[in-house]
């Protein structure tokens, strides 16, 4: 027994394990195989993309079965990519938000902190129960191809600012948000869903440029936050932040006293899948404090790492403990945000009025700005 009162039973292995895993579907429904996939990794999440989406009911039907199938005790955390701009997995008749860029121009907090809040209630409509959003990046590299205008600017003050007050926005409606993607990917000119980023900046420039919206975040309370597979070779020259105890632990969980959840970007990225053996992928992670993996697609991925993590668990005390602590975050998040959530909205608030108007508004103070 590690810890008094915690066991470390095969049983409790696997649990923990499947506890760290957001696991992705195929398309609209859920297959048997996904069903007997589900059943035997138990993830404590899920994410939904475009091609799980047909039409605003279906996707709320389709997050009420993906809950059913898991214990009520230990519900499982529904997310979605949902920002506004090109990054909108859930798309007419619910509001089309203009990009974060264009909230940013119009320089009015209040109003972010709007745009924050309607978006979660659409969000919270449809089934979810949390937000890949907001993106903390700083938009200081013209040549990046993934970030640009899902930015909220390329000053790192301003981008500060609105993240906290999406945040704010987001989590008072009951949706957990997520800042993304530490340390940074707003300096790079590679996209990491094809290759490995790497960002040539000394400490002291990623201290003023890239971490300041991750501090504001944390200042606001945020739910989650999101890893970068990216490279630093001044803070870490061998592995990407998602890898990396001297990013994830030194700087967010130490230096920053973050206490929230931590999760991976995908890892079907090639950013790292084939780049790194998974287990190690795992392994390196888990220690430097990344507590959920996103496994987006594949299914022979999912279980794959839900065996690496029950391995890992099972070889290393020092892996047991990391996803004793992870569980733990997982279930404190739970508490926060899913023990007595506000009101589901109604699927009418999809496009509603208020927001089209909101969206509008943003749209045409923003694109002039």
């Amino acid at each position: 027994m590690n810890v008094v009162g915690i066991t470390t039973s095969t049983a409790d292995r696997k649990r923990r394990a499947g506890q760290r895993i957001v696991m992705g579907l195929a398309g609209p429904r859920v297959t048997e195989e996904e069903r007997r996939l589900i059943e035997e990794v138990r993830p404590g999440g899920f994410v939904l993309f475009g091609r799980n989406v047909e039409e605003p009911r279906q996707v709320l039907e389709l997050n009420r079965e993906l809950a059913s199938l898991l214990p009520a005790e230990v519900p499982p955390i529904r997310t979605v990519d949902q920002e506004g701009g090109r990054v909108q997995r859930v798309r007419e008749p619910a509001t089309r938000w203009p990009p974060m860029r264009h909230v940013g121009n119009v320089a009015d907090l209040d109003l972010t902190r709007e745009v924050g809040a309607a978006i979660a209630r659409e969000v919270r409509a449809l089934g979810f129960d949390l937000d890949f959003a907001p993106v903390a990046d700083v938009d200081s590299n013209p040549k990046n191809p993934v970030i640009g205008d899902r930015s909220f600017g390329s000053e790192s003050g301003a981008v500060a600012r609105h993240v906290w007050a999406f945040i704010h926005g987001m989590q008072d409606e009951g949706c957990i948000a997520c800042a993304k993607h530490f340390p940074g990917h707003g300096d790079t000119s590679v996209d990491s869903h094809l290759d490995l980023p790497v960002v040539e900046k000394d400490p002291p420039d990623i201290d003023e440029t890239e971490l300041p919206p991750f501090e504001a975040a944390i200042r606001a309370g945020v739910g989650s936050v999101m890893t970068a597979h990216v490279l630093f070779p001044t803070l870490d020259e061998d592995r990407p932040a998602t890898m990396s105890a001297r990013i994830v632990r030194a700087i967010l969980r130490e230096r920053f006293a973050y206490r929230g959840v931590i999760f991976s970007d995908d890892m079907e990225m090639k950013a790292v899948r084939g780049r790194y053996p998974l287990e190690l992928q795992l392994a390196e992670a888990s220690l430097a404090g990344v507590d959920s993996f996103l496994f987006c697609k594949e299914p022979e991925l999912v279980l794959d790492g839900f065996e690496i993590l029950v391995h890992l668990q099972e070889a290393d005390k020092q892996q047991e403990d990391a996803a004793i602590d992870s569980v733990r975050r997982w279930n404190t998040l739970r508490e926060r945000f899913l023990k007595d959530p506000p009101p589901r909205p109604e699927l009418s608030v999809l496009g509603c009025r208020e927001h089209a108007d909101l969206a509008l508004l943003v749209s045409a103070r923003g694109a002039q700005s």
